[in-house]
């Protein structure tokens, strides 16, 4: 008797993925379903095939009792069609079920009793704060459109109790049983859509839904700290459930504007202060901002452009509550423009002063420069 070769009759390699053999199968169920083609017992000859391919295959237990002896004890003689289509066992309920939803339309999904309890829906709120709330925290009122159990008919749907009825199609199991071909399957029912009941008189407020679209006005508190990507939750502000399930959770996503002096990187702050040339070179003191008020900043003689100055603990604080960053100010320094003819005067002699070094330069680093320009190129 010839063996069966049923990773041929699928078309998969021997090594093939689980998934893969599941997706092979499933192309050929759809392809040769006796539903599909009808009359043909070609097609019919082939579905049993790849069915039972499909059935050695997707089975660990089956799969290497095969690959090592070639067939499989209890599914009668190689060759001679002794598969039981009567008991498919292992993940058939699955793949039947998306299969016979894709021919017969079905609502996608594996088919089931009753719906039991439904969580409620999760709902996302985009909120934008400005650079200042972020860094001292933020109350706010926020308006949530959701669905909330109506308050009519408490969830029901009808009028009253007496307006509820078992569904006269699937007798209250939600689901209804079909005989297709030599195997049958279970679908949700289209007449009560898997609640097993209908509803003779829907409720006048929510027409049968059992939920009602509301707005909710909710207080939200954004800790100090926050900063854009940050998603708050509010358990149980979601949507409410269906049956009796328990409600959605909300979600608060921040978005915090750009400040026009500030920027930070994690909760260090940065910003930039001009100062002019004379203070950079006698040193002074001037006002800087903070998130905190305005502070003192030294400026020490002979400060080069670029230098950053630490403001320890000037930062942002951490949203869990453990200290804060710091403030990085960077100075630059801006040369005098549209200069008086006095200004430009003393300037000339300031720059003949310069030459004066009496065995100690005012531009050091210009000198390092220098020398290293010579030792490159003599």
């Amino acid at each position: 008797m010839a063996t069966k070769d049923y990773y041929e009759i699928l078309g998969v390699e021997r090594g093939a993925s689980e998934e893969e053999i599941k997706k092979a199968y499933r192309k050929l169920a759809l392809k040769y379903h006796p539903d599909r083609n009808p009359d043909d017992k070609d097609a019919e000859q082939k579905f049993k095939d790849s069915t039972e391919a499909y059935a050695v295959l997707s089975d660990k237990q089956k799969r290497a009792q095969y690959d090592q002896f070639g067939h499989v004890e209890g599914m009668g003689e190689p060759g001679m069609g002794g598969f039981d289509f009567g008991n498919f066992g292992g993940g058939f309920g699955d793949i039947f079920g998306d299969i016979f939803s894709d021919l017969f339309g079905g609502g996608g999904g594996r088919p089931g009793g009753r719906r039991g309890p439904q969580r409620g829906a999760d709902l996302q709120y985009n909120m934008e704060i400005s650079f200042e709330q972020a860094a001292t925290g933020y109350q706010t009122e926020v308006n949530i459109p959701r669905l909330e159990t109506c308050g009519q008919c408490g969830g029901l749907g009808a009028k009253s109790s007496r307006d509820v009825e078992v569904c006269p199609v699937c007798q209250g199991t939600g689901q209804q049983r079909m005989q297709q071909g030599f195997f049958q399957v279970a679908t949700t029912c289209p007449r009560c859509r898997g609640e097993g009941r209908v509803v003779r008189n829907p409720c006048t407020q929510c027409r049968g839904a059992g939920r009602v679209r509301q707005h909710h006005r909710l207080r939200v508190n954004i800790p100090a700290g926050v900063d854009t990507g940050a998603r708050l939750k509010l358990t149980g502000e979601g949507e409410d459930g269906v049956n009796g399930g328990r409600k959605g959770d909300l979600y608060i996503a921040i978005s915090v504007k750009p400040h026009a002096f500030f920027h930070r990187e994690g909760q260090d702050v940065y910003c930039e202060i001009p100062i002019s040339l004379t203070t950079a070179a006698l040193g002074g003191e001037l006002q800087v901002p903070t998130l905190d008020g305005k502070v003192e900043l030294k400026i020490p003689a002979g400060t080069q452009n670029l230098r950053n100055f630490r403001l320890r603990g000037k930062g942002m604080p951490s949203v869990r509550g453990h200290g804060r960053g710091d403030q990085y100010c960077r100075v630059i320094v801006e040369v005098p423009s549209n200069l008086t003819s006095r200004q430009r005067e003393l300037l000339e002699e300031f720059a003949q002063l310069e030459g004066e070094k009496n065995g100690r330069s005012h531009y050091p680093l210009i000198d390092r420069f220098t020398q290293k320009l010579r030792d490159l190129f003599g």
